[in-house]
């Protein structure tokens, strides 16, 4: 197993099973791949010409790895990308789309690097990452982690149906925060009151 496949094994495991949240603006989801991405690759499982619920539930952890290696990894172009921001460049990438690379944009053109916040890997944002990495090596993917953790609360201050997915019901770190937080070393990493803290204004 390659170290990119490894990656797409680790993010099957970590999407979990089928779910169909109706505050899921993604829809019915299994192994972290949605309805909307098995419609545009036209994924009919079920052989009824359609591609609906059913076809998600029937959805291997196979498929869905091979999904995201060819159409979340290599279509993107994250390979192209230093090493070092891979991992959570590609966990983010399954999880939001094309806000993986535009939250990295926005934080190399921050870093002094710029580049166009348009969520394409293309030439600019390549030589501006490269950049970034050589100028700081051993920052660069806790400063993208970051960058990551704070997208998500600001989406979820935006929009309340998804504060769920930042803060559990007892009001600790949800799945968004924890999984942000995987990406970067320790000392990072919010306390139980400096997450608290943040999110007090929901109420």
């Amino acid at each position: 197993m390659t170290e990119v496949e490894r990656l797409a094994a680790e993010i099957v495991a970590r999407e979990g099973g089928f779910v169909n949240d109706p505050d899921d603006p993604g829809g019915a989801t299994n192994h972290g791949v949605t309805i909307h991405t098995m419609r545009r690759l036209g994924l009919d499982l079920t052989g009824d010409g359609q591609v609906g619920v059913d076809d998600v539930r029937r959805l291997t952890a196979a498929q869905a790895q091979q999904i995201f290696l060819d159409h979340y990894f290599r279509g993107p172009g994250l390979g192209r990308l230093p090493e070092v921001l891979q991992p959570a460049l590609f966990d983010m990438q399954v999880n939001s789309g094309a806000n993986a690379v535009r939250i990295l944009q926005r934080l190399l053109t921050e870093m002094g690097f710029p580049c166009a916040d348009d969520g394409v890997v293309g030439p600019q944002t390549i030589g501006a990452a490269q950049a970034a990495a050589a100028a700081a090596p051993d920052h660069l993917a806790d400063a993208y982690a970051i960058a990551r953790r704070n997208w998500y609360y600001a989406l979820a201050d935006a929009r309340p149906a998804s504060r769920k997915y930042a803060r559990r019901r007892d009001g600790g770190k949800g799945g968004w925060i924890t999984r942000a937080e995987e990406f970067m070393s320790p000392r990072y990493r919010l306390t139980d009151a400096q997450h608290r803290a943040r999110v007090a204004s929901w109420g």
